[in-house]
Parts: structure tokens; sequence; C-alpha cells
């Protein structure tokens, strides 16, 4: 084990495990690969502007203190660190990979697998969450603030558990035969597990749907119709957008466990699928906060005042300030969890 350990530091070993896995190693920084990153880089800075927005109106505003916004807080945050391992990522990348040693090729792979594995965990707790509220099962008790942190810090401690599990051993430096070709130092049964992981969580969050979609209709006449449509239409957006951005990456983590080095081209292309299943963490806001009219509006305030300051700006430049569009009062997924036949759940000022 100490042997394993002592080549954490060695310059070489990357360029060696690429130089294995790898078809070929050209990390020279044409003009299409520097289009291709900025671009990245623009769209993580998006997810990081747009849920630290979500983080300031949750904290700043108290009736957004309650289970399913604290959820909410914790999914930004998770995605808002997710853009920002992801730029660093990408700033890694390319020609300075071969220069890195491989405690920080570890720490560069293991952030993205940290923030975005505690970003999938967000999606489950809030899966819950609903399912606890629409369902009115009685789960957090008179120290739910407790309960709800204690899941939100198991969440992050399996993140880093599972993040962290390559450096320290579960990797295959000293048996280049095992190693993975999407990600050159994990060895390929890790890859396997964390896949696997992913895969029963995007289950479990496809059987709390369907639970919850079982309970609204057992409701019959009043939630029927237009309400059990928005409800309908909230679960397929939320399955939709995971299944959507996050299946390409988990199939090409398979593919690369089954394929023998050097046998799937494909492989070399990876990097554009977890692009693409960074977009997860661009939308979640809209979905599982926007949906929310008074959360919408705490979020939108800041871009208000801007509006506002522009308006005054051009009302002296001789220039007439546009008026914001007025918040619609309600939101489909306020109207589809709301259950006339039972007590209302109130979280603050909003049904959610």
């Amino acid at each position: 084990m100490g042997s394993l350990y002592s080549e954490y530091l060695n310059p070489t070993k990357v360029q060696e495990h690429y130089n294995y896995t790898k078809e070929t190693l050209d990390t020279q920084e044409t003009p299409s690969r520097q289009v291709a990153s900025a671009l990245i880089i623009i769209l993580c800075c998006a997810i990081v502007v747009e849920n630290l927005l979500v983080l300031i109106a949750v904290a700043r505003n108290s009736k957004f203190h309650s289970a399913m916004y604290l959820f909410l807080g914790n999914l930004a945050a998770s995605d808002l660190l997710a853009g920002v391992a992801f730029i660093a990522n990408t700033l890694l990348s390319g020609s300075v990979t071969l220069r890195l040693t491989p405690v920080q090729w570890f720490a560069r792979e293991g952030s993205a697998f940290i923030t975005l594995s505690a970003s999938v965990f967000s999606l489950l707790a809030i899966a819950i969450e609903r399912h606890v509220a629409i369902a009115k099962v009685k789960l957090y008790g008179s120290d739910k603030s407790c309960r709800m942190l204690l899941l939100i810090a198991a969440s992050w401690l399996i993140s880093l558990t599972l993040g962290g599990l390559p450096i320290l051993g579960w990797n295959c430096l000293g048996n280049l035969e095992a190693c993975s070709t999407v990600l050159p130092l994990y060895a390929k049964h890790y890859v396997l597990c964390v896949v696997t992981i992913f895969s029963v969580i995007l289950l479990a969050i496809v059987a709390l749907y369907v639970r919850i979609y079982c309970v609204v209709r057992s409701s019959q006449a009043d939630v029927a119709g237009p309400q059990t449509l928005a409800l309908l239409k909230t679960v397929t957006i939320v399955l939709g957008v995971f299944i959507v951005c996050w299946l390409p990456a988990f199939s090409i983590l398979l593919l690369d466990y089954a394929c023998p080095v050097h046998s799937c081209p494909i492989l070399y292309k990876a990097h554009y699928f977890f692009a693409f299943a960074t977009l997860n963490s661009l939308l979640n806001p809209v979905i599982y906060t926007w949906r929310s009219r008074d959360l919408r509006r705490e979020v939108l305030r800041p871009l208000q005042c801007w509006r506002r300051a522009a308006g005054v700006q051009g009302r002296r430049g001789g220039t007439p300030g546009h008026r914001l569009l007025p918040l619609r009062s309600s939101s489909s997924l306020e109207r589809g969890t709301h259950m006339p036949t039972s007590p209302t759940i109130l979280e603050g000022n909003t049904m959610v």
C-alpha cells in the first residue's frame, strides 16, 4: 500500500496511463477546442450565478426555512459547486493534463464526482420530501430541523466518500489492464460501482414519483382534470430532464467498463457526454424552484432592482424604462400538489 501512495506525486504517471488507454495523445489547443472550452466555462458560470441567486433567496427570507426549501437550497449549493468544479476541470484539461501528478488528477476528477453525486442525492432527497408531503406521512416530528440537517449532511458524506474512494486507494495505479479508458487512473470496477449507484437512485426517484401519482389519483374527483395534469407535467419534466441529461453519461461509462482498451473510439469523446450531463445542474433551479411563485419572485428580486435602476437611467436619458410582466398568481406545481380533500400543506406562505 505504501508503494501505491508513493506514486501519487510521480509526475510521469498520468502520461503513462494516458499512453496506455488513449488512442492518441493529441492535446494541442486547436481553435475548435478553445471555443468548446469557452462555451463550457460560460455554461458553468451561468450555473453558478443561477444557483447563487437561489441560495441568496432561500437564505434571506425566513419563510423559505422549511423542509422543501432547505432541500432546494442544498440542491442549489451542490449544483453551484458542480459548476465551479467543472470550470476547474475544463481549465486543467487538454495540454495541462499530462503535467498533473496523480494526486492532482484525482483532485480534479474527484471534485466533479463529489459535487455531481451531491446533486443527484439532493434530487433523491427532494423526491422523498415531496412523497412525504403529498402522502401526509409524518416523518420529521418535533425535531425536524435536526433530522433534515442530518439527511443533508449524510448526502454530502456519502458523496465525499464516493468521490474520494480513488484517492484513498481504489484506483488502477500499477495495474494498467484494470484502467478505465474514459478516466485513465480510475479502475473499471470503481466506474461500474458509481454507475450502479446512480442507476439505483434514478430508479428510486422514478418509484417515488410513481407513488406520488398513485396518491393523487386515489384522491379521485378533487384532483382530477387540470390539477392532475399539472402534477403529471411537473413529474414528466423532472424525470425527463434527469434521464435525458444523465443517460448518455451513464451509457458511456457502462460502455467503458465493457470495452477492452482501444476497441471503442467513442470513448475518446466522453467529455462531451459529461458536459451534457452538467446541463442538469443548470436546469434544476428552473424545475424545482421557479415553479414556486414566491421563490421565483424572491429569486428575480435582484434582477428587478437592476431593471428598475436601468429604467431610471433610461428615463433620465429620454428612454422610458420597461416594466416587468407580473408574475403568475400561482404555479402549476403548486396547483398540482393542492389536494382539497385534506388539509392544505403550507410551507411559509407558499403551497408546494
